[in-house]
């Protein structure tokens, strides 16, 4: 009998990382480091595996119940983000495989997929995919900062950023119920920017796919901020060295703040405080953070690029990558759950 893994249904999900690199990219002991692969004791990997055979085609993650088709080369071709759209919704139309809930994966529902712990393409070990394309996949999302544009996760390495919705992307359907939070974002918006009744467009707006938000999502204690969402505790000041730092420096200061459980945040715990409705800062309306500043370190190191590291971009809310040596991001303690 296949095992299944149970997580909670607001919880964050594991990076899928489970080695630890130094600023040159050499293999170093986890224990001790502060690096994302070094809670993996505390994740739930090899409680089953990740992927299982729902039907012929058809992969159901575990991890978050959402069904994707085998076939990651499904459409066939790269098209534009509108053409993307209503080939999705034909499929729900004409039942493929056997679903009629097919729509475009939000942009939460797209990296869910990502295993960082893999590269080339970043999917977790075992996969049961075929036909995956390293390049970009569309998301359902609008990008907030420039309406013409949307969210799209690139397969090769992780990285998540927005691209023009008239150039050609690839296009993975889903479907199933979805255990992580929605993404915050609830207008609709056509290829030129223009915001749009949201009914029958299949877009992130419409569906909004996910877990709803409590009110209030943030619950402020003293010099921390309880996520009432993903239950993560977060520095109630988002600069934890005063200015930019190293990546060591960044996992350096987390490990001097004491016994209180601080650490420096994985890139998935990182990317489930934005808020996908906004930007400048991509953050909920009314969060009572302090001293928001550009872009953060992770303490996930890129699997692409062992000598880097993930890091978002908080005034869009993208996915990137920083060079481990360079003093280059700031630093947002957090301490909670794992997974």
């Amino acid at each position: 009998m296949t095992q299944c893994i149970v997580w909670p249904a607001t919880a964050v999900l594991s990076t899928g990382q489970t080695q630890c690199h130094d600023t040159a990219g050499t293999s170093v002991p986890c224990p001790g480091s502060g690096q994302d692969a070094a809670f993996a004791a505390a994740r739930p990997e090899g409680r089953g595996p990740r992927f299982a055979l729902a039907s012929e085609g058809l992969a159901r993650d575990q991890a978050t119940g959402l069904l994707w088709p085998v076939d990651a080369g499904l459409a066939g071709f790269p098209r534009p983000w509108s053409e993307a759209l209503a080939l999705v919704a034909g499929y729900a139309r004409d039942g493929l495989l056997g679903r009629t809930d097919w729509r475009l994966p939000n942009r939460r529902e797209l990296r869910s997929l990502i295993s960082y712990g893999a590269a080339r393409p970043a999917l977790p070990p075992g996969h049961p995919f075929q036909h995956v394309f390293t390049g970009w996949y569309w998301s359902a999302t609008t990008a907030a900062p420039a309406p013409a544009y949307a969210w799209y996760v690139h397969l090769e390495g992780g990285r998540m950023f927005y691209g023009k919705k008239d150039q050609d992307c690839l296009v993975w359907p889903v479907a199933g119920r979805f255990r992580l939070p929605q993404t915050g974002q609830e207008r609709c918006y056509d290829s030129l920017g223009r915001e749009v009744p949201c009914a029958g467009t299949g877009q992130d707006g419409e569906i909004r796919s996910g877990t709803p938000w409590p009110s209030p999502r943030f619950e402020a204690r003293g010099e921390a901020v309880h996520d009432r969402l993903t239950g993560l505790i977060w520095a109630a000041r988002a600069d934890g060295t005063g200015g930019v730092a190293t990546w060591e420096q960044a996992l350096a200061h987390c490990r001097q703040l004491g016994d209180g459980g601080w650490r420096l945040p994985t890139i998935n715990e990182l990317e489930s405080l934005v808020d996908a409705g906004r930007s400048h800062p991509a953050l909920p309306d009314g969060h009572p953070f302090s001293g928001v500043g550009e872009a953060y370190w992770s303490s996930t190191t890129s699997a692409f690029e062992n000598n880097w590291a993930h890091a978002l971009y908080l005034q869009k809310g993208a996915v990137g990558v920083g060079i481990k040596s360079a003093r280059e991001f700031l630093v947002w303690p957090v301490r909670g759950p794992l997974a």
